[in-house]
């Protein structure tokens, strides 16, 4: 059964995922793409069309804007979505494909026949008979991570703004760049958004309220090796990519790998190998709910990198591990409102709430860090990061529903 919101929503998902906005966490800009921008001032130009409060567009990219309260003295509310898409897959020239009424079997797509998506692939998808599925034509991703949490917090934006009866308390609007590369809170961003309290829009299926996370470090490993002419190489080159193949061959392998992991453990993770016979790199990404469980992940690379080196003294073997973000738990814990309004607005909603550790991060991971609690809301979004993504606009209006059952709850009105 579509709702009030139905139409809304696929609109503005078709229309978002259509514009190439992934980002590039080997730029040194923020925001890391200038296509980026492209979504971003499409949705300042909405905005503004729905009489929104305060529109910007930061010099760091970031989208900013106000719904005003109708309740003056309830707590400030943030809502955010990212507009980037993962770099991990093809992410251009993006085809939205509405299913309509979905009838149980096989979907295909239209530019790679031979790729299906099914309830045997998807479990979550045999759920979902006889609603409106949104894909990709099968080349590249749909992007719904997040163009479909942007469309759910605009979709509810845009329903305050028309209905100004509904109670509600200020709510702040913040759109970031370069969330799928772990850059998009900039450390301007709480003072900017001046919430009390914020939710992400980036989760999964309906009912979900994620406040635990991954804690995330990032690591480089540059390997610099001896050049020589390999016609006269003997005793003399020292073969960059000889050593990073033993690092990588002397890390887990049937273990804390992505493959071999689930749950609450945590893995390191080879992401890029690049460079050549003399000079070449390794990046990694390093997780674990546990900040003690992550510190001992980086020990681990740095004995590997040191055992390696050892075994060939010309050479120059260096190992940078950067934070990214921790687990939101750490802080949350010690004041649970945020989560628990959200569990009350998706009872409010007519779902069960359902929080468990989320094997990633959001937004949310830097913002409940830097003293901004922001507790994570589902959109809907399946099978990510990849050609078989798909959500159900149902799905999405659930999730618009959640973020106004959280505005006229926080303004104590139910």
């Amino acid at each position: 059964m579509r709702s009030a919101f139905d139409d809304e929503l696929e609109a503005r998902l078709v229309r978002y995922a259509a514009i190439d906005s992934q980002s590039d966490a080997t730029s040194p800009t923020s925001p890391s793409t200038e296509i980026q921008l492209q979504m971003s001032q499409l949705l300042v130009e909405e905005l503004l069309e729905m009489g929104a409060g305060d529109v910007t567009l930061t010099d760091y990219g970031v989208v900013l804007a106000t719904i005003p309260a109708t309740v003056e003295d309830a707590p400030v509310m943030g809502w955010l979505a990212h507009v980037d898409t993962a770099p991990q897959f093809h992410a251009s020239g993006v085809k939205p494909v509405v299913h309509r009424g979905y009838n149980g079997g096989d979907i295909t797509f239209a530019d790679a026949p031979e790729l299906k998506l099914s309830p045997e692939n998807s479990p979550y998808l045999g759920e979902k008979m006889g609603e409106d599925i949104i894909t990709a034509s099968g080349t590249t991703l749909l992007g719904g991570d997040d163009k479909a949490g942007v469309a759910i917090a605009m979709t509810a934006a845009r329903h305050l703004l028309s209905n100004p009866k509904i109670p509600h308390g200020k709510i702040r609007l913040a759109f970031t760049p370069d969330e799928e590369i772990g850059r998009g809170v900039d450390a301007r961003l709480p003072a900017d958004l001046g919430a009390d309290f914020a939710y992400t829009f980036d989760g999964g299926k309906p009912g979900e309220v994620e406040f635990e996370t991954f804690s995330a470090d990032g690591a480089m490993i540059k390997v610099a090796g001896v050049s020589a002419h390999p016609g006269f190489a003997k005793d003399k080159m020292v073969n960059a990519l000889h050593l990073v193949s033993k690092i990588i061959m002397t890390l887990p392998q049937v273990t804390m790998t992505p493959d071999t992991t689930e749950g609450t453990e945590g893995f390191i993770h080879v992401s890029e190998v690049n460079g050549g016979s003399t000079e070449a790199e390794i990046v990694l990404i390093l997780r674990d709910f546990e900040r003690e469980g992550l510190a001992a992940k980086g020990d681990l690379l740095r004995q590997i990198c040191q055992t390696v080196a050892a075994t060939e003294p010309r050479a120059e073997i260096t190992c940078e591990i950067r934070p990214q973000y921790r687990n939101m738990r750490y802080w949350l814990e010690e004041d649970m409102t945020p989560v628990h309004l959200a569990h009350a607005a998706v009872r409010k909603a007519g779902l069960e709430p359902v929080s468990i550790p989320i094997r990633g991060g959001t937004d949310g991971s830097r913002l409940t860090e830097m003293g901004v609690p922001c507790p994570n809301i589902f959109t809907g979004m399946q099978e990510i990061h990849g050609p078989l993504e798909w959500i159900s606009v149902q799905d999405m209006a659930q999730a618009t529903q959640v973020a106004l059952e959280l505005a006229q709850l926080a303004a104590g009105s139910e």
